[in-house]
């Protein structure tokens, strides 16, 4: 099989890119390794900046119609202290994974992308003109362009990402929906707990998704405490340290059970190579406590995707960094002041005196123009 591009994991960054590249005239072949639809640990909220990609993409109407209502204010809860900012904005809305997956894969099938699903790259050498990838069922495919999405977290073979070895501050990832809870409409805030950090937001289906992540060390003094597995002790370790989140979910029920993976390691990672582009958060992660991993990466594939077909490729990494470094960067910092007890404490007492400027971090961390 020969293709224009050959795309690695139909994730919301690689559909996102088979998609606009295939309605642009390329032959795409779009692999995937799980069979869908497919639940996540990641979280679900998309901000309203990624809504121009999504339009390109022809899902726009779609997502609109299935995903949960419009966050329009933006909160922080820690300790004691609930906070929300002032003024309202649509910031965007949230839609779980095992939906948002299929709708964008199918819109990628709609303009002509051949789908291979389920099936796994297990080998990529250089041709001399081309790329061959091995599926793991033998078959081989050539293609001038290779995209790897195929996420960081459980990337292998030539993709897989080289972690450091165990360390206590290591984060280690939960998600669980629940129905009934007593989160403000609208209201998405930042979950910041000793250890760790998390959100909440209505998604689809009237549920309320919490997302956290919490540092090794952080969980086994949990688990030590309350005793159970792994995501019950997080969860009783954010309820008893966290007001906001317990008044929000003590009377909710959980639906289905709780996710988890990890460690997991944000950072800036390879972006391109020799003809191999990557994109998603194989190419760099944010740390989740800004909310902005699914909106990143499915916002470089449309960077991705425009750069390739103006022939323009060779500005990919220049451009990623451009506007996406800033971003790393500030979640890093988010993530330590939400993680300490000196840094919870530094920044509830700005964020009381002046409140708006949770709408600033909002914007820095992407889900808004810093100029509006």
């Amino acid at each position: 099989m020969r293709c224009d591009a050959l795309i690695i994991g139909a994730g919301p960054a690689g559909a996102s890119a088979a998609r606009l590249l295939a309605q642009a005239g390329w032959s795409v072949a779009l692999v995937e390794k799980c069979e869908f639809p497919r639940r996540k640990v990641c979280g679900e909220f998309i901000s309203a900046t990624t809504m121009p990609v999504l339009e390109a993409c022809g899902v726009a109407k779609a997502f609109a119609a299935a995903a949960g209502p419009a966050v329009t204010r933006v909160g922080a809860y820690a300790g004691d202290a609930m906070l929300a900012a002032p003024a309202q904005r649509n910031w965007g809305r949230a839609l779980g994974r095992e939906h948002l997956d299929v709708m964008l894969r199918d819109a990628a099938v709609g303009a002509g992308a051949a789908l291979l699903q389920p099936a796994e790259i297990v080998e990529l050498r250089r041709g001399r003109q081309n790329h061959i990838c091995v599926l793991d069922d033998g078959r081989e495919i050539a293609a001038s362009t290779v995209i790897a999405a195929c996420g960081s977290w459980n990337a292998k073979g030539p993709f897989a990402v080289p972690h450091a070895a165990t360390d206590p501050s290591d984060l280690f990832a939960f998600k669980a929906h629940f129905k009934g809870s007593a989160l403000p409409p609208g209201l998405m805030p930042l979950l910041a707990f000793p250890g760790g950090y998390g959100g909440l937001v209505h998604s689809d289906a009237g549920r309320t998704s919490l997302s956290c992540c919490i540092r090794r060390d952080a969980l086994e003094r949990a688990r030590l405490r309350h005793g159970g597995k792994a995501a019950g002790a997080v969860l009783a370790h954010i309820m008893e340290t966290t007001k906001g989140a317990r008044l929000a979910l003590e009377r909710a029920a959980l639906e289905g059970s709780f996710l988890a993976t990890g460690p997991i390691h944000p950072g800036i990672r390879r972006l391109q190579d020799d003809g191999v582009y990557f994109t998603g958060n194989i190419a760099g992660e944010a740390h989740p406590v800004i909310a902005e991993g699914i909106s990143m990466a499915i916002q470089s594939s449309g960077l991705l995707a425009k750069l390739l077909i103006a022939g323009r490729g060779e500005a990919y990494a220049r451009e990623w960094k451009l506007r996406f470094a800033p971003r790393i960067r500030a979640a890093s910092i988010f993530a330590h002041l939400a993680m300490t007890g000196t840094g919870r404490l530094a920044g509830l007492a700005v964020l009381r005196a002046a409140p708006g400027l949770l709408d600033l971090g909002a914007r820095i961390s992407g889900k808004a123009p810093l100029a509006a």
